[in-house]
Order: C-alpha cells, then sequence, then structure tokens
C-alpha cells in the first residue's frame, strides 16, 4: 500500500479530508517563484495534479468532493428539486477531479456523470468545447470543478462553455481557494464557491502577498 496507503481507509469526511491535505503538502505544496496560470506572480505553488493523478489521493480527492457536493447543494433554496447531473471543468487541472468525484458518487449510488470542457474547440470532427455531453440532457444542473481558485478565470470560462452548451451552472467547488479574488468574480457571474482547502491549511500560514 505504500508509506500513505492506510488514508483510503478513512471513514468520515474529516479523515479523509485531513489526509487528503497532508498528500497535498507532501506532493503538491511548494515554496518557490512561479508564475500562476492567472499571470500573477507568487512565492509558493499548489500543483493539485501531483496528488490527485495518485490513486490514494483520486479516491480522497473523489470522497470529498462527493461530500462537498452533497452540502453545496443543500444551501441551495431548491435543493430538493434541483440536484446537479454531472461535473465538469477546464482541461486538464479539472479532469482528474471531475473523474474521482463522478466515479465515487456513482459507487454511492448517485448517477452523476464527468463533462470535460477544452481551452480549445476540438480541431477535427464536430469541433466542439465539450466532452462527455451525450449522456446528460440539455438543461441539466452542472457543478463546476477547480483545483486551485487563484482568479477564477478557469472556473467562469468553464462555467459560460457549460452554459453555451445549453446546461445550467450555479457551483463552483474547488480544492483550494487562494483567497485572492476569484470567490468575488464567480459571484458575480452568479457562481457560488466551495472549496475544501483555504491558505490557511497551508504552511503559508494564509499570507495574502502570494
Amino acid at each position: 500500500m505504500g508509506k500513505r496507503g492506510k488514508a483510503i481507509e478513512a471513514t468520515s469526511y474529516q479523515a479523509a479530508r485531513a489526509a487528503l491535505l497532508a498528500i497535498l503538502k507532501e506532493l503538491s505544496y511548494e515554496e518557490r517563484e512561479v508564475t500562476l496560470s492567472s499571470g500573477q506572480k507568487s512565492h509558493f505553488y499548489i500543483d493539485c495534479k501531483q496528488t490527485a493523478l495518485t490513486g490514494e489521493g483520486h479516491v480522497l480527492v473523489g470522497m470529498c468532493l462527493h461530500e462537498l457536493l452533497g452540502r453545496a447543494e443543500n444551501l441551495h433554496p431548491n435543493s430538493a428539486l434541483l440536484q446537479h447531473a454531472a461535473c465538469g471543468g477546464l482541461t486538464m487541472g479539472a479532469d482528474p477531479l471531475c473523474s474521482a468525484l463522478a466515479l465515487w458518487s456513482t459507487m454511492q449510488g448517485r448517477e452523476l456523470n464527468a463533462i470535460y470542457v477544452r481551452k480549445e474547440p476540438k480541431g477535427h470532427g464536430t469541433g466542439a468545447y465539450l466532452e462527455g455531453t451525450r449522456a446528460v440532457p440539455s438543461g441539466s444542473r452542472v457543478v463546476v470543478l477547480e483545483d486551485v481558485v487563484t482568479t477564477g478565470n478557469a472556473s467562469l470560462t468553464a462555467a459560460r462553455r457549460l452554459r453555451e452548451g445549453g446546461f445550467v451552472v450555479d457551483t463552483v467547488l474547488a480544492l483550494v481557494d487562494r483567497e485572492a479574488g476569484g470567490r468575488e468574480a464567480l459571484a458575480r457571474e452568479g457562481l457560488r464557491l466551495s472549496a475544501l482547502y483555504a491558505l490557511q491549511d497551508f504552511p503559508v500560514g494564509g499570507a495574502r502577498g502570494g
């Protein structure tokens, strides 16, 4: 199972969340100067793919996002009527998150499909931005996933593509909120953000300078 293998035996959301955070700190968090996809400079970097693409991380991501999705739905004023049929996000950061959430949710008896959102339209065939839509009826609710929210641009792009594709989008789930204006930018587009972790959960200690 490896040195971290028993973490997937977590039986509660809090245990799974703690186990996932431990792996993120070990494999994904680095203190170094980087330029983020938003163009902003930062003295730390959280590369969630390094965690989500491990077998154990994939399981824990699915477990935690499944719980977070249920909590987000319960906060919606029409939660009894409006349940998400799919999850989607901008490739490639959101791809393993969508896979993990769809797989874990289905294993728990809730059918949830995954939709991948391309940054550019497919260069041949249909020329589509969206992959995986055939099993998701038009008008369905789709939750947007993002690994690390900084400005919110990736989620905004995904939400716009999904809305253009005929889906209803009002919720974003993230692994980490860098608390750099993304939540506010999403809110201006009618999107509620729920995140598993914030900066205070990492060694950077909630600093806003990154």
